[in-house]
């Protein structure tokens, strides 16, 4: 990326950044260009090309690798390495085999002397890394003085809220990781009093320890009670009300067999990953379940459908429903993690931190999800018939949306894990169902009328019991006789009393 010497010798300066060189000849080159200027001096050893901007902003632009390049074995440590950039006094810290101030243009680096980088530090650009997670907050927890109207560590309320973060993201179990991690770097460190102020927090806000250690306002009423979306809960309760306000008769299942069992589950997999836009043909859909062939280019896709199919073709899996709200925040970690396996940058088992949107719609954002999860759980408590359950588990998924990608297929995944516990048919949205279930999820969550969504369910629920999953080949017979694979705007779906 940076301007270098060819096979001739002659520098290359189209780059902006120009390293200085202890071979005399290119040291000949770079103080030929300053004399032409050419070039500039931008730091020690170091030119630039650029000649209109200002040296702030060229130091900014190449901050990481200016200081890989100068400084080899540093650290981007303590706070910088939570913020990754300059604070507000223009300062960056930093790790090495020194105690030194750099000022450069715009930013100063300080380096205190510490410990070199773990094999699990996080690497930023080349050579340099950044603490990893579990050192960093530890570091902020070290003793750190006033120098120059600022300190090396973040505020306390900002570590507490990293690690609410890191809980919200991997659950308990991860943040349980989290501290096991930070305890053996801590030990290899010799950090003892920040060892045990960590596990303070981390005790906290995992409920064990006394949630009186905690400065954060998020900690302490995530620790006592954890905050939600409030207009969302409001939704959850017309919901509940609505699905509560009516009959529903019984519509036992009609897989009693295992491979029954599997016949719907394949359908259910292939339309539930093509509501998605993950379109495969049935042909190309039975390759990658049933015979595990993947097409080319489409591993991420495959996986997909797969890791739905593995799921909703176990009955045990499928029998499995949350009784309390912990239980449901760990049943839709696992799933998600199955199902999203094969993309590992949509963080496949954790909630999701940044805010996601479909259109103008807007779900919860993250700092609530698991708060607004649990709120919503206490709406289902009452409802006792399988298919009121599994209407209103599909539509709190849907609607908080707690994970980067995949919430749809969740949503059903955990609606139909409700209808077989409870020995019903399960709800299976064919391809022509499509605009009538997205445009009454919509309306339900816009305008605030539960009783279009439910009627649009319960024919969905219809259809699904209609369906006889004897054989693969004449299920397929019987949903394309229904329209079930063609689009909206090409036909209506034929319902059984049709």
């Amino acid at each position: 990326m940076y301007s270098r010497f060819d096979k001739r010798n002659i520098l290359i300066v189209h780059q902006e950044i120009i390293f200085g060189s202890d071979d005399p000849a290119e040291a000949r080159k770079i103080g030929q260009l300053l004399r032409a200027d050419k070039i500039r001096k931008l730091l020690p050893r170091t030119y630039t090309s650029n000649l209109t901007d200002s040296p702030e902003k060229i130091v900014s632009r190449h901050l990481f690798p200016l200081i890989e390049h100068l400084f080899p074995k540093a650290t981007l440590s303590h706070r910088s390495a939570l913020e990754f950039r300059p604070t507000p006094l223009g300062n960056l810290y930093l790790t090495s085999r020194q105690r030194r101030v750099y000022r450069w243009p715009g930013v100063n680096l300080r380096f205190t002397d510490g410990p070199p980088a773990m094999l699990d530090d996080r690497p930023i650009y080349g050579s340099l890394s950044a603490s990893s997670l579990e050192r960093a907050c530890l570091e902020n927890l070290l003793p750190s003085r006033l120098v120059e109207g600022e300190r090396r560590v973040v505020d306390r309320t900002v570590l507490e809220n990293k690690l609410l973060m890191i809980m919200d993201t991997r659950g308990e179990a991860g943040l349980q990781a989290f501290r096991q991690r930070s305890e053996e770097v801590a030990d290899a460190f010799r950090w003892h009093r920040a060892r045990a102020e960590l596990g303070k927090i981390i005790g906290a806000l995992l409920s064990t320890r006394p949630t009186k250690v905690l400065q954060s306002p998020e900690a302490r009423a995530r620790a006592t009670g954890i905050p939600f979306d409030a207009d969302r809960s409001e939704l959850f309760r017309l919901l509940s009300a609505e699905l509560m306000s009516r009959e529903w008769p019984d519509r036992p299942t009609k897989t009693d067999t295992a491979l029954r069992y599997a016949n719907l589950a394949f359908y259910e997999s292939y339309f539930s990953n093509f509501i998605e836009g993950t379109t495969f043909t049935v042909g190309e859909a039975r390759q990658i379940i049933l015979e595990g062939i993947d097409l080319p280019n489409r591993s991420g896709d495959a996986h997909d459908i797969r890791g739905t199919y593995q799921l909703c073709s176990d009955r045990r899996e499928m029998d499995t429903i949350p009784t309390n709200g912990k239980q449901l925040l760990e049943i839709l970690r696992y799933r998600h993690r199955v199902v999203m396996g094969g993309r590992p940058d949509k963080a496949p088992g954790e909630f999701k931190q940044r805010a996601n949107r479909a259109g103008s719609t807007y779900f919860v954002e993250p700092d609530k999800v698991v708060g607004t999860l649990l709120e919503g759980f206490k709406y289902l408590q009452p409802l006792r018939h399988p298919a009121q359950r599994a209407i209103f588990m599909m539509f709190l998924i849907s609607e908080v949306h707690p994970f980067e990608d995949g919430n749809g297929r969740i949503a059903r995944l955990m609606m139909n894990a409700e209808l077989s516990h409870g020995g019903q048919s399960k709800i299976i949205i064919p391809t022509v169902f499509r605009e009538d279930y997205l445009l009454n999820l919509r309306k339900l969550t816009r305008q605030r009328k539960p009783a279009f969504f439910v009627d649009m369910m319960e024919k969905a629920w219809r259809y699904g019991h209609w369906l006889e999953p004897l054989d693969l080949d004449e299920l397929y017979l019987q949903l394309q006789s229904s329209h079930a694979f063609l689009e909206s705007d090409e036909a209506a779906i034929v319902l059984p009393e049709d």
